[in-house]
């Protein structure tokens, strides 16, 4: 199981915060596609710290065409030598339509030709195999050698595809590398809905789980006073609180029985009132979707908790916290 650190770093500092993400212990680094772009820092993590794995977690699909991300991954690949995963997401309709203003719907069947796009221009470029894609969505059927990247020495980026409902989790499992699992998650709703979705693509696809990435994001409350981690809960709390406003991340919640709580936190993010969204979420919602412990509680938390079926597991801990507090973690996890 390889360990991945959130990459907060815009293009200025991202070499430096690079370098100590990898002096803590990290594998492999993953961005955010926030308030700035996802991928201009990982090249900066691929030059000053070569040794990282660097990834989008994730990179928002519909609003790019194919082609456009197809160019960006193989550049990412080409210079950090094999070590980039591209990981791709639908968002929320709200945002595509509102922000970015392209279509969203139907999104799984869109995501499914969007990946399969990308796979027929990889081919295209690393095999010699003639460009030929005709979807519902998408169409590539011109490749001039003037606009041909030509093959890499090492293979094609891995298309890791973040999911939370069963269509396109499935989708993830017929036409993805991979799966990235939103940190809104709970073991009941891995279990009994993601991971179940998850199979239903393989056997569609006629791969093995061996086939396949999976990648857990685990929100983690720790810290190494009571003060601490008293901070890092309120902190979690109200990011939880945000998620869990939002109608398309109810399932998970309705997996540990708060659905219901849902419309009640949808109404005050109408209403603008952010800040209160973190005081409904009571203890024993925070330890359905975080794990909670002293820092040399958590390694083996998280293990017990996600070891049996992650390949990469992700932490996620939006707060300050020593630099060495994480290395002892990260630590015990790789001993473990």
């Amino acid at each position: 199981m390889k360990i991945d650190g959130p990459f907060y770093a815009q293009l200025g500092d991202a070499a430096v915060e690079a370098r100590r993400l990898a002096e803590i212990g990290y594998d492999g680094v993953y961005t955010l596609e926030g308030s700035w772009d996802p991928f201009y820092p990982l090249i900066m993590a691929a030059e000053h710290a070569p040794q990282l794995d660097i990834a989008t977690g994730i990179a928002v699909a519909f609003p790019r065409n194919p082609m456009h991300l197809a160019y960006q991954s193989w550049d990412l690949q080409k210079f950090s030598n094999g070590k980039f995963l591209l990981g791709i997401g639908s968002q929320i309709k709200p945002h595509i339509e509102k922000r970015f203003g392209v279509e969203f719907s139907p999104p799984a069947a869109r995501m499914r030709e969007y990946i399969q796009a990308l796979k027929a221009i990889f081919d295209c470029w690393q095999n010699g195999t003639k460009l030929d894609f005709h979807g519902k969505y998408y169409r590539h059927t011109l490749m001039t050698p003037m606009f041909n990247p030509g093959p890499l020495e090492c293979k094609p980026p891995p298309v890791l595809l973040g999911a939370l409902g069963p269509l396109m989790t499935q989708v993830a499992g017929e036409v993805a590398d991979g799966l990235i699992v939103h940190p809104f998650n709970s073991m009941p709703f891995l279990t009994d809905h993601a991971l179940p979705a998850v199979h239903k693509g393989l056997a569609k696809s006629g791969r093995e789980r061996s086939d396949f990435i999976l990648q857990i994001n685990a929100i983690v409350i720790t810290g190494e006073t009571e003060e601490a981690r008293a901070m890092a809960t309120e902190s979690v709390k109200g990011l939880l609180g945000f998620y869990a406003s939002t109608p398309a991340y109810r399932p998970p919640m309705e997996a540990v029985g708060y659905g219901d709580l849902q419309p009640e936190l949808n109404r005050l993010s109408k209403e603008g009132r952010w800040d209160e969204l973190g005081s409904y979420i009571d203890q024993a919602f925070l330890e359905a979707f975080a794990t909670i412990g002293k820092p040399e509680e958590i390694a083996g938390k998280l293990r017990q908790k996600y070891g049996q079926e992650a390949d990469r597991l992700a932490i996620y801990a939006p707060y300050g916290a020593p630099d060495t507090m994480w290395a002892s973690i990260i630590a015990a996890l790789k001993a473990g």
